[in-house]
């Protein structure tokens, strides 16, 4: 059968003088992501403070749509930030710790960044409780959802454990977390562009990632999926001038917030690395994650019986 997917390697220059396999850390570069950084260098050159109101204000808009696409997210609910540490700072800023259920659950196969933030949050008030793994691989299912009660207020975990490629039951998270009245912030850094994710029928409350591995958009833009739902209600302390509903008034006093997404932004956003996501996330988008999804299975597998051949040690997860 003829490899779809094939037809797409000449859109990454890397690819013709290197075996890249370490997309999992930073992405391959698409070819027109040169072409793209121009584009900003252009613009940026010839229309000055214009750009902002001709290109750049929607640029956010446009890359969030593009990530929308792929995780089956509903309009105007993703925002973008320069990394998942700021994602999970956003979500953070939305809840008050102070009171009785203000439980933060994590597992120790979390990414160290986001595991940092959350130690973190004990000096607000946060019941901080990591679940440990005892293989280095995963984290047994049952012994996370017993750590989620009554008393638990998020938990942010990983859809794909960065280290083993293990894939976590995030259905059952989100179904126990809810269960109890708690919210999932779900991490899919190493799942989005690998491994179909569905938010919608997931039910997830949140949901953040970046663009600088899988997606091929380079470093500087991560994205936060909020629920509608929570999008309408939440009021994010972290934030800044470019999330209020008059952004160019620069107004004096308390936020007016504008509607989501732009509710859950801060700050000037990266637009060089807007510029540099689009050609990735449009390539991901043509080539459809299924075919993705089914191509790495059948190479896992061919990995996985090459090594056994040899008897090589596979931490890697057998059923991919």
């Amino acid at each position: 059968m003829p490899d779809g997917l094939l037809r797409f390697r000449p859109e990454f220059p890397i690819l013709a003088n290197s075996t890249y396999l370490i997309s999992n850390s930073l992405g391959a570069m698409p070819r027109a992501t040169q072409q793209a950084m121009n584009e900003y260098a252009e613009v940026w050159a010839t229309r000055g403070v214009r750009a902002w109101e001709e290109t750049w204000w929607m640029l956010g808009h446009e890359v969030g749509g593009l990530i929308e696409g792929l995780m089956n997210a509903e309009p105007n609910t993703i925002s973008l930030h320069q990394n998942v540490t700021q994602c999970e700072a956003v979500v953070a800023s939305c809840f008050d710790f102070s009171g009785k259920r203000n439980k933060v659950v994590y597992t120790d196969m979390n990414f160290p960044s986001v595991m940092y933030f959350w130690e973190a949050q004990r000096s607000f008030g946060a019941r901080v409780h990591m679940v440990p793994t005892d293989d280095g691989i995963h984290i047994p299912t049952e012994r996370l959802l017993a750590a989620i009660d009554e008393e638990t207020l998020l938990v942010p975990v990983s859809h794909v454990i960065f280290r083993s490629a293990y894939i976590n039951d995030a259905k059952a998270i989100i179904a126990r977390a809810h269960r109890v009245g708690a919210h999932v912030v779900l991490d899919t850094f190493q799942s989005l562009g690998t491994v179909p994710v569905d938010v919608r029928a997931l039910n997830v409350d949140f949901a953040c990632g970046g663009v600088l591995k899988w997606l091929c958009g380079g470093p500087g833009t991560a994205y936060l999926y909020v629920r509608p739902d929570l999008g309408k209600k939440l009021q994010p302390r972290f934030t800044g001038w470019v999330a209020h509903d008059k952004p160019f008034h620069f107004e004096i006093g308390p936020i007016k917030y504008a509607e989501p997404p732009y509710k859950f932004m801060n700050g000037t956003p990266n637009v060089p690395a807007l510029y540099a996501a689009r050609p990735g996330l449009k390539i991901i988008g043509a080539a459809g994650l299924d075919n993705i999804r089914a191509k790495s299975k059948r190479q896992v597998a061919k990995l996985i019986e090459l090594a056994d051949a040899r008897g090589w040690k596979v931490n890697t997860p057998r059923d991919p």
